[in-house]
């Protein structure tokens, strides 16, 4: 990392590895960071606590317990709005910045034209998070040294699944606003499972997560209004043993959504996800045979 960005991270993302590795799965909560340089801050037209509506609050605390079960678990430590690793690296809107972008930029995806590319123009509904244009450098030196980083070590993580138990499950893990509509009927969804319409991760994933929450009283959706970000599409590849799905929480069954703190369902909620991480190690057993884990 460079010694600019070093000043205003100590440790711009964690791995929590297990004391003993048991399971193919990994879990990441790419949107949990809550640290906010002071330049940063500084930077932008909103208030600090504005600026934390794009961010999964308390979700790597929801999965933390999946390390003792013998899974590691990955962590930003940087906000979203900062820096959003759930993108290509360089899906910038060149409306944002001062200077030319790199012709390799994608400046046209849907993700760019919605405020929301890997530096992102708003947070929220739609405010625009910075008072003035960034310097091309500053994007630059993010994706340099941030985001390459975070997705090296990612996949490092996933590779280690591959070679020690010849499959990996990659886990995404994310929150939602409140009041996102499920996708068949009227009602709400509690949580949305994403697996890009079938094509990051074999079905059984999918059905054994829905399976686990729906037998706990949630209503749960599959691929809308979120099929999976750039983590899931670009990791997720089933026909070589490599799976990623994402699992999206609505954040009122376990926080305040403007006060950004934990409600008394928190603990609930938490356990919940723990039984989900539990029927999908079992079924990744099954998927692989139980005697090939039990000998590894």
């Amino acid at each position: 990392m460079t010694n600019a960005l070093a000043d205003l991270f100590d440790t711009p993302f964690e791995i929590v590895e297990p004391a003993s590795l048991a399971t193919p799965l990994i879990f990441n909560s790419p949107h949990s960071g809550r640290v906010y340089p002071a330049s940063f801050i500084a930077s932008s037209r909103l208030d600090p606590l504005t600026l934390r509506r794009s961010e999964d609050t308390f979700v790597d605390e929801l999965f933390a317990g999946v390390v003792p079960r013998g899974a590691p678990m990955m962590k930003a430590q940087f906000p979203r709005a900062y820096l959003d690793v759930n993108r290509e690296p360089y899906e910038l809107d060149p409306r944002m910045f001062e200077g030319r972008l790199p012709a390799y930029a994608n400046t046209r995806s849907m993700r760019v034209a919605g405020g929301l590319g890997t530096i992102a123009r708003i947070v929220g509904d739609s405010q625009e998070i910075y008072a003035r244009r960034l310097p091309v450098e500053e994007a630059l030196l993010r994706i340099e040294g941030l985001y390459k980083p975070y997705h090296d070590a990612l996949d490092r993580l996933l590779q280690r699944s591959m070679r020690r138990f010849g499959a990996a499950l990659l886990v995404d893990c994310h929150s939602m606003p409140s009041g996102v509509s499920a996708k068949d009927d009227h009602s709400k969804a509690d949580v949305v499972i994403g697996d890009r319409y079938g094509s990051s991760a074999a079905g059984l994933f999918a059905d054994v997560i829905e399976e686990t929450l729906h037998s706990r009283g949630y209503v749960v959706a599959r691929n809308k209004p979120y099929a999976g970000g750039y983590i899931t599409e670009h990791y997720g590849d089933p026909a070589t043993g490599r799976h990623a799905i994402q699992i999206e929480i609505s954040r009122s069954l376990y926080m305040d959504e403007r006060r950004f703190v934990r409600t008394h369902a928190f603990g609930r909620v938490a356990a919940d996800m723990m039984a989900v991480a539990d029927a999908l190690m079992r079924e990744m057993a099954d998927y692989l045979g139980a005697g090939r884990l039990a000998a590894e």
